[in-house]
């Protein structure tokens, strides 16, 4: 049976009659350009509008139809109320006066079942930028989120179709009679529907003898996609429907982007649909002569792998993670009068008292940290080793006159006075971070009092930036330090997903069947996984993204440790909870 839905004011009620449980309303989840066409849900719209503007114009009638397989799951069918008058030409065309409308819901009230019939579906329209367009625009006036939508215009399709001198001209009308349409269009949005309806039915039984029986073929069918672009489709043939990495590699086998799926044929497929609208991708690839998989046992393997071949390859179409060792740290020195530092390495220091946080994702976040403590501590700037012992003759800079410098440098401080400020500033650094929130606090309140705000957004900024490094530093620092972790995560199919990791590094991760006794898997994983040595605290065995990645998992829902060599804790008052929260 059909399900009709229907829009009564000034309250919405939706009337559903029972329908085939095969044919649900709605379908949740993404849509996968190889789903064959007849289990697709296409939910086919048409509006009446008092114009052709939906800057100036308003909805006067709605009518959707949600069809899977050929056949009609449900309907939907109302007038909307404008809020002005229906100009008299508009009613000549559609028949729609305002007094039909005078009682009929708003175009809000409309919205939220139409909306709801669209989850999971593809939308479908003659000329559907027309149509969009107001659907957007009052989403935007009753504050709602336009969800964006797969759609097919059948007035673009046609076009690619149909032959050329078939028929006069593409206008619903005379396809609907040049394609025995079993509806008339009549200008009333239902009916025009239901004729597009039948009309998408026609072209679809065309594209079909052509090969077209997917999501991802009906796409390209569109004359958006260029030519090229769609003999390379070809690409993804042979591929597998796994879980891995994907290489788009040149005609000389250089390596032009690295991707991620869960399922490599379909995702590498996408790239050659109109559904891909990045211009760099597009330029990827046509010049795309080869696409290698690399098929993982589990997503978060396929998540590692991603990243480490970024970095070896640093792909000129990937902007992410391309160059994770040049990420900036802050350092607290090691040395008799520590300052701090933006470094680009972690480094073992010969006297042991250095301190970092970070990486940071820049040179000036990292320059921002510095800044925050710096205003919380009065911590020496200028940049020369000093001695224990003053030099002769030295003289203060005017950073102590104004009393944010103890000038250690002219022994107006003393080694054990300083010792106690750099203390404070590696507490703060690696622990608890309250001296520099608490000053960024003070400061902030003294500067919104004197309505200076640029000063205050900046000291903001700058505290921001100072928690995330330092709370970065500090979820990464104790899994770097723990030589082995074990973990397990139940599957959802039954079995289990291993994972090993040594210094916060991916060794070895493997999956277990259902049913199966997981412990041999186990002892097999650590006894084969990589030998990963220590690395320089606080720095994992790895890149940090590669770590917050493990982290992430091993924070995941259902995940159980099984072992763990060494400690895994973090400092009860830390920047973790803060860095969230603000200064």
């Amino acid at each position: 049976m059909v399900r009709r839905l229907s829009v009564a004011a000034p309250s919405v009620r939706d009337v559903l009659e029972p329908s085939s449980p095969t044919l649900p309303l709605a379908v949740v989840g993404e849509l996968d350009p190889v789903t064959p066409l007849h289990e697709v849900d296409f939910v086919v719209v048409d509006l009446e509008t008092t114009g052709a503007s939906a800057a100036t114009c308003d909805i006067t009638e709605v009518g959707a139809v949600r069809v899977r397989g050929g056949e009609v799951v449900a309907e939907l069918g109302s007038l909307v109320r404008p809020p002005g008058p229906i100009p008299r030409e508009i009613t000549a065309l559609t028949g729609i006066s305002d007094a039909m409308v005078a009682d009929a819901p708003t175009v809000g009230q409309v919205l939220a079942p139409l909306l709801e019939l669209l989850r999971g579906a593809v939308l479908v329209a003659h000329n559907a930028p027309f149509d969009i367009s107001f659907l957007r625009a009052a989403c935007v006036a009753t504050g709602r989120d336009w969800p964006a939508p797969a759609v097919v215009d059948t007035l673009r399709l046609a076009r690619a179709v149909l032959a050329r001198g078939e028929v006069r001209d593409h206008k619903l009308g005379t396809l609907a009679r040049h394609l025995s349409a079993r509806t008339t269009p009549t200008h009333r949005a239902l009916d025009d529907a239901r004729a597009t309806v039948d009309v998408l039915h026609a072209l679809l039984g065309r594209v079909g003898s052509l090969g077209v029986t997917t999501l991802g073929d009906l796409v390209q069918v569109a004359p958006a996609v260029p030519e090229q672009v769609r003999r390379k489709r070809t690409l993804a043939d042979g591929l597998p429907s796994a879980p891995g990495v994907y290489l788009f590699k040149d005609a000389r086998g250089r390596v032009l982007y690295v991707g991620t799926s869960g399922d490599l044929r379909a995702r590498v497929r996408s790239y050659f649909t109109a559904a891909e609208k990045r211009t760099r991708m597009a330029e990827m690839v046509q010049l795309a002569a080869s696409v290698t998989p690399v098929v993982c046992a589990t997503p978060l393997e396929a998540q590692v792998r991603e990243l480490r071949l970024i970095a070896e390859h640093d792909p000129h179409y990937n902007r992410r993670s391309r160059r994770p060792d040049r990420l900036p740290w802050v350092k607290l020195t090691a040395e008799p009068y520590p300052r701090l530092s933006v470094v680009r390495e972690v480094r073992a220091d010969s006297d042991d008292g250095a301190a970092y946080v970070g990486p940071f994702s820049s040179s000036r976040s990292a320059q921002a940290a510095v800044e925050a403590i710096q205003d919380a501590l009065p911590l020496r700037r200028c940049t020369p080793r000093l001695p224990l012992r003053p030099a002769a003759g030295a003289s203060a800079c005017a950073l102590h006159e104004i009393g944010r410098c103890g000038a250690p440098c002219t022994g107006a401080q003393s080694p054990e006075a300083y010792a106690e400020v750099a203390a404070r500033a590696r507490a703060a650094l690696t622990a608890d971070p309250d001296v520099v929130v608490g000053a960024a606090r003070a400061r902030l309140t003294a500067l919104a009092a004197a309505e200076r705000y640029e000063e205050a957004g900046q000291v903001r900024d700058r505290s921001l930036a100072f928690l995330r490094g330092a709370a970065r530093a500090q979820r990464l620092a104790p899994l770097a330090a723990a030589p082995e972790v074990v973990a397990a995560r139940r599957r959802p199919a039954g079995g289990w997903e291993l994972v090993v990791v040594r210094h916060g590094r991916l060794a070895g991760t493997t999956t277990t069947p259902p049913g199966a006794d997981p412990r041999p898997a186990v002892e097999a994983l650590r006894a084969t996984a990589e030998v990963v040595a220590p690395p320089v605290p606080p720095e994992p065995a790895c890149s940090a993204e590669e770590a917050e990645r493990v982290l992430a998992w091993l924070e995941g829902e259902g995940v159980r440790l099984v072992s763990v060599e060494g400690t895994w804790a973090c400092p009860v008052r830390s920047a973790i909870g803060r860095a969230g929260m603000g200064a």
